[in-house]
C-alpha cells in the first residue's frame, strides 16, 4: 500500500535515500546525493523540508518531492519516481498535494524548471495544469577569441568584485530581470564566500561587472554603457586569461540578457529548460 507525506528538519536522511533511490537511476552520471549536499541546497537554495514529500510502498520510499520556498513562490528542485513505480499516478498526488499545502499557508506562486529533455517530467506538469512560460536556455563559451575593442574605455580601469561591493553600489537586485533561481539575489547572497568577480569602473561608478565561481560558471553580468559589450568582452578576457577556458551562464531567461549580446560575447546555446509556472488551489 502506498502512502504519502511531508517532511520535517529531521528527515535530511529520508530525503537523501529517496533522492538516491528514485532520482538518481535517470541521472547516473551524478554523483550521489549526501546530507553535506542536501544541507548545502537548503543554504543556498533554501530548501524547506517542509515543501518536501515523500511516497513510501510500505517502508521504501518510492517518490520524491524536493521544495524551495522564498517569499514571492515555491520552486519544485526535483521531483521523480522510482522507475518500478512509474504511471501510477505518485508524482501527480505529489504535486497535487504541495499545491493544497500552499494554497493554504502560500506562497500561492509555484515554479519548475524542467529540462526539455525530460519530455514525461513536462508532462506531468502540463497534466498538472502548470503553463509553460518560457524557455530557459544554458550558454555556453569555449575558447572563442574574447579580445576587447579598447576604444571608449579610456578613464576606465578594472577591479576585483564581490556580492558585496555590489550590493553596496546598489546593483545586486536593482530592477534586474527575472533570472533562474539558482542565479537569484538570495542565492548569490548566500553563495558570496565562494563567488569571485571583477568590473569596469570610472571614477565615478561602475559601468559594467561579472561575477563568476572557480569552475567556470558566471552567475551574474551586465553593463550600464552602451558600448556593443566592449567592457563585458574586456572583463571576460581577463578571467580567460587567469586559466578559465570555459565559461557557461546557466539557465538564462529571454528577457535577461538579449541575443545579440550573447552572440557578441560568443556564448552559444546549450541545454535548455521549460519553466513552468501555476497558481495553488486546494483540490
Amino acid at each position: 500500500m502506498s502512502s504519502y507525506r511531508f517532511c520535517r528538519t529531521d528527515d535530511i536522511g529520508l530525503l537523501v535515500d529517496a533522492l538516491n533511490r528514485c532520482w538518481s537511476p535517470y541521472f547516473p552520471g551524478e554523483p550521489a546525493m549526501t546530507p553535506a549536499v542536501f544541507k548545502r541546497s537548503i543554504r543556498e537554495l533554501q530548501v524547506w523540508c517542509s515543501s518536501c514529500m515523500v511516497a513510501f510502498s510500505g517502508s521504501d520510499p518510492i517518490g520524491v518531492l524536493i521544495g524551495a520556498k522564498r517569499d514571492s513562490c515555491t520552486l519544485i528542485h526535483r521531483i521523480a519516481v522510482h522507475p518500478d513505480h512509474r504511471r501510477q499516478g505518485h508524482g501527480r498526488h505529489l504535486l497535487d498535494s504541495l499545491g493544497s499545502k500552499l494554497a493554504i499557508l502560500g506562497p500561492p506562486r509555484i515554479v519548475a524548471e524542467v529540462p526539455e529533455t525530460l519530455t514525461e517530467a513536462s508532462g506531468l506538469f502540463d497534466a498538472g495544469g502548470y503553463v509553460q512560460e518560457t524557455i530557459l536556455t544554458d550558454y555556453v563559451w569555449q575558447g572563442e577569441d574574447m579580445e576587447s575593442d579598447a576604444d571608449g574605455l579610456d578613464g576606465t580601469f578594472a577591479i576585483p568584485l564581490t556580492v558585496d561591493d555590489l550590493a553596496a553600489n546598489g546593483l545586486l537586485g536593482r530592477d534586474l530581470p527575472r533570472t533562474c533561481w539558482e542565479r537569484s539575489v538570495e542565492t548569490l547572497t548566500a553563495r558570496r564566500g565562494e563567488i569571485s568577480g571583477l568590473a569596469v569602473a570610472s571614477e565615478e561608478r561602475i559601468e559594467a561587472y561579472v561575477l563568476y565561481v572557480a569552475d567556470g560558471e558566471i552567475v551574474s553580468l551586465g553593463t550600464l554603457v552602451e558600448d556593443h559589450g566592449a567592457r563585458l568582452k574586456r572583463l571576460l578576457s581577463r578571467v580567460a586569461a587567469a586559466g578559465t577556458r570555459t565559461f557557461r551562464i546557466p539557465k538564462v531567461h529571454p528577457a535577461e540578457i538579449s541575443a545579440e549580446m550573447l552572440d557578441t560575447l560568443a556564448l552559444r546555446p546549450a541545454a535548455r529548460y521549460r519553466l513552468y509556472e501555476a497558481t495553488a488551489r486546494p483540490q
